[in-house]
């Protein structure tokens, strides 16, 4: 199967299905950010340092995750990214939904619903992913530091990728966020999940060259991860 081309379209292209589809996969993300919260059995990295800094300031979930992606889009700045829809989208909806869903999910009882909840939240953050990156309206503010650090420093995606949440990890732990089995799980899984889901959401270009042009890489395209 080929790769499906991520590349940012105008936003005049299928506003009808790309916006609710971009608005719909970022509230699932918030949510399954907060079900990972609830089963407190370990975070992605990003999650595991805004857990920290709640910890450490009187502010919501949400609201620290919405100063954290203002923070990294000032380090956009002298990377000469472009925000898009999705940029400012991934910011606010994510902030709201996942306090919100911290609010309504209720707090797993026993392992068993723990494990439960982590896994299905796991499983819905790779479905929001895909979502949110197959609409195609720009990459989230953590999105763009990791390519246009990769493309100032001619490193690859990858390296550029682990430097960052190796960083952000280890500061999170540092400050008392959640590491555990779900930060593991989520490592390996998140890529493998939302490669599965995204040809079901990637929306495509009408207008593009014949057929045989080869599609980008998601690797080589902004907005290959949420958040």
């Amino acid at each position: 199967m080929p790769r499906p081309d991520l590349r940012p379209l105008p936003v005049t292209t299928a506003p009808l299905r790309r916006i609710p589809q971009l608005l719909l996969g970022l509230c699932l993300y918030g949510t399954s950010m907060a079900m990972q919260v609830h089963a407190a059995l370990g975070l992605n990295p990003w999650d595991v340092l805004h857990q920290g800094l709640t910890t450490r300031i009187p502010l919501s979930f949400g609201v620290v995750t919405a100063i954290t992606g203002g923070v990294v889009l000032l380090l956009w700045i002298p990377l000469r990214q472009r925000m898009g829809v999705g940029t400012v989208a991934n910011v606010v909806v994510i902030a709201f939904s996942v306090d919100v869903a911290l609010s309504l999910l209720p707090q797993p009882v026993g392992i068993g619903w723990r494990i439960a909840m982590m896994a299905g939240g796991i499983v819905l953050n790779g479905v929001a992913s895909a979502a949110y990156i197959g609409a195609r309206l720009g990459p989230g503010p953590r999105d763009g530091l990791m390519t246009g650090l990769a493309a100032r420093t001619g490193r690859s995606i990858r390296l550029v990728r682990t430097g960052i949440e190796v960083v952000v990890l280890g500061t999170g732990w540092l400050l008392g966020g959640t590491v555990g089995v779900g930060t593991v799980l989520y490592a390996l899984a998140i890529g493998p999940l939302t490669q599965l889901f995204l040809p079901l959401f990637t929306v495509r270009d009408r207008r593009a060259a014949a057929p045989g042009t080869p599609a980008v890489p998601p690797d080589a395209a902004p907005g290959t991860l949420a958040a």
